[in-house]
């Protein structure tokens, strides 16, 4: 038994946690290509992006603010050099990542505003559209590249802009998840000797030990994993091969997102879906089952994002057969 109640300590220690940071911060540099008929030039833009990822929904905002000075083609001399800003409210929806590269795309709304008037180029309200994509460094640190589109009304027609961007990306903000401590082997109890009874044959029985939280992450509304808990999913079935007395079931816990029934499912999903990779990890069949609880078993409130985020679990609850 005391093998048993340091399984799950020494399980939690050594899986790496996920970092989440509640803001990105991107200055940007990149190249605006303009509609023709503004009779305004190509132009550099220069600006920076803020993202906040505290919000438990699916698309992210972001404030994107642009500078530039505009080269008007007329012959108005007065109307070169002219600066022009843009500032928009986005909202970023992120995929899962493909290999190294995290694609985005975003859509939002925004205000331009410039000095002249000469080419055509009124001040108003725009619309942009964009694609792009993160390539990490580190956690906290990545190239971010995007192709903006924006279309806005100028005197009751629509011209059309597109800003290519390359930035920096850098992660800020909330609390860094902290390393799981290890717990202490019990202290040896000394017994008094006593006269062993005849031996009983009994039918073999299972004994569980306590739940592991195996810190496994999802895309969003979906039971992919990602490729962070892929390795983590890699360690836990490693340690179910060298320890064959063991059985495994994987209980998947959702927050309490979403209706009843498809929290219901989606826990159902997830859970098949790690105990899917241990069996073909080279883990047998029978060793492992699964099970999906949805929002029934809460270990922390669902009306804050820190208790959402600790509620979105993947638990294994380890069986021992004597």
């Amino acid at each position: 038994m005391k093998r048993l109640i340091l399984i799950p300590a020494l399980l939690v220690g050594t899986l790496a946690m996920a970092k989440q940071y509640d803001f990105e911060f991107t200055p940007v540099i990149g190249y605006n290509y303009t509609e023709g008929n503004l009779d305004i030039k190509n132009h550099s833009v220069f600006g920076a992006e803020l993202q906040y990822n505290g919000f438990d929904f699916f698309l992210k905002p972001e404030l994107s603010i642009l500078y530039s000075r505009t080269n008007s083609q007329n012959i108005v001399p007065s109307v070169e050099q002219n600066p022009m800003y843009r500032v928009a409210l986005n909202g970023v929806y992120e995929y899962g990542s493909l290999g190294m590269v995290i694609p985005l795309a975003k859509i939002g709304i925004g205000y331009e505003a410039s000095g002249e008037h000469y080419s055509g180029n009124e001040d108003s309200r725009f619309l942009d559209a964009g694609v792009g994509a993160k390539v990490p460094f580190t956690d906290k640190l990545a190239l971010k590249l995007e192709a903006v589109y924006m279309m806005k009304c100028n005197d009751f027609r629509y011209d059309n802009n597109l800003a290519v961007l390359a930035g920096l990306n850098f992660a800020f903000g909330g609390a860094e998840p902290k390393a799981a401590p290890v717990a202490a082997a019990p202290a040896p109890v000394v017994k008094a000797p006593v006269v062993a009874p005849a031996p009983v044959v009994k039918a073999p029985v299972e004994v569980k030990a306590e739940k592991v939280n195996l810190h496994i992450n999802f895309e969003t509304d979906s039971a992919k994993v990602d490729k962070d808990s892929t390795v983590r999913v890699e360690k836990f079935s490693t340690f179910l091969k060298n320890a064959p007395q063991y059985k495994a079931q994987i209980i998947g816990h959702t927050d309490s997102t979403a209706s009843d029934a498809h929290n219901d499912k989606l826990s159902t999903n997830r859970a098949t879906a790690v105990k899917d990779m241990i069996v073909k990890n080279g883990v047998a069949a029978d060793r492992v089952s699964a099970v999906g609880k949805g929002e029934k078993e809460p270990v922390a409130n669902n009306k804050t994002k820190e208790g959402r985020a600790e509620n979105r679990r993947i638990e294994a609850q380890l069986i021992e057969t004597k």
